[in-house]
């Protein structure tokens, strides 16, 4: 780990400790945290430690750059959501926010500062050729992929072909689990259904707290490739500390993971939670989930591929083993996404599509 995501490290742990940050420091830190999208959550946590004056005003500067951003992501978050619903009149089913879009329209803490590159939503499956229909009418169209891509989609995976809206160009992502049906976890989206929270008075929900933070470990550690991911990990240590402040949360959150099947990837957001941003989780509850941990072999290469790739790097050449912990880490994703057979198929199709651009042919297509 280099020194300057040490400096972001010990920033976003204790935000306190920045007032002893020179210029220099500064321009490493800030330089990372673009990076990895987090400036202005990192000025949030500023503030909320009442030493923004304390900072130099040419980081403040950058500050307030950042808050004006994230504010017009959110007023933008907002306005989708909106429409979504408006869009959806008619068809009788709940719509469940995930991810940034969720937490925006609760206004939990993982929304402070967030960049927002799409919404994503889920309704039933024998609902989504429904909705997406309805979507499509109101202006949202595929966006333009290649004819293996739309069957492997609409074939093999959670979610739809991303959606663009043709006007204001927003994407859309249209789920209806939360997990590839191929890979190797299968959490039942009824029980996510079952739990779903309200919000307002309409068809709009978001999972409940627990579940909200098992989907987070569930696209970090499971359908994710951790590269730079260190936000991914804030905004499960965010929501452990929220949820932690609700009675029962701790009490039934590995069995209601175990039930999900996500015991494993919470395991490891406890784990990497604890070990980077110091996110206070009960003994007993460690303890608990590590009965769902790897062997200790795999158990350390993780530490050591996670310790590598989970922080931003800045395009410097580095020595230190992190573009090989990358490349590792984005192995393991497809490797637990789908299985052999279906994924040596996948990477042919796309090594053929690969060569056909790089030569101006048209790639062989074969059935997903």
């Amino acid at each position: 780990m280099t020194i300057s995501n040490d400096l972001l490290l010990s920033a976003l742990r204790d935000p306190a400790c920045t007032v002893r940050f020179s210029l220099r420091d500064w321009n490493a830190v800030l330089r990372r945290a673009r990076i990895a999208r987090i400036v202005a959550r990192l000025a949030h946590l500023i503030e909320e430690q009442g030493i923004i004056e304390k900072i130099p005003e040419r980081v403040r500067d950058h500050f307030v750059a950042a808050h004006a951003e994230a504010a017009q992501h959110a007023r933008i978050v907002r306005w989708e959501v909106n429409r979504i619903e408006h869009a959806l009149t008619g068809i009788d089913t709940d719509v469940i926010l995930l991810k940034g879009a969720a937490y925006v329209i609760t206004g939990l803490p993982p929304a402070r500062g967030r960049l927002i590159s799409d919404v994503d939503i889920m309704v039933p499956k024998d609902r989504i050729d429904q909705v997406e229909r309805a979507l499509i009418d109101r202006g949202w169209g595929t966006m333009k992929l290649d004819n293996y891509d739309q069957r492997y989609y609409r074939t093999w995976m959670h979610e739809l072909p991303p959606l663009r809206h043709e006007q204001r160009q927003s994407v859309l992502d249209l789920h209806h689990t939360i997990l590839p049906p191929t890979g190797r976890l299968h959490p039942d989206p009824a029980l996510l259904r079952e739990d779903a929270i309200p919000v307002g008075v309409g068809r709009l929900k978001v999972l409940s707290p627990t579940d909200m933070l098992l989907h987070s470990a569930a696209h970090m550690f499971q359908d994710g490739e951790l590269s730079g991911s260190i936000r991914d990990l804030a905004d499960m240590a965010d929501l452990m500390k929220v949820g932690g402040e609700q009675p029962g949360f701790w009490d039934g959150l590995v069995d209601r993971a175990e039930r999900l099947d996500l015991a494993r990837p919470l395991f490891y957001a406890l784990r990497f939670a604890q070990r980077f941003l110091g996110a206070d989780v009960p003994d007993a509850v460690t303890r608990q989930a590590a009965r769902f941990g790897p062997a200790w072999p795999v158990r350390t290469l993780m530490d050591a591929l996670v310790s590598r790739s989970v922080l931003p790097g800045d395009g410097e050449k580095r020595y230190d083993g992190s573009a090989g912990a990358r490349t590792a880490l984005y192995i393991r994703s497809h490797w637990l996404r789908m299985p052999p057979r279906l994924l040596t198929r996948h990477l042919w199709q796309k090594s053929l599509t690969s060569w056909a651009a790089m030569s101006g042919k048209e790639p062989p297509e074969q059935a997903a």
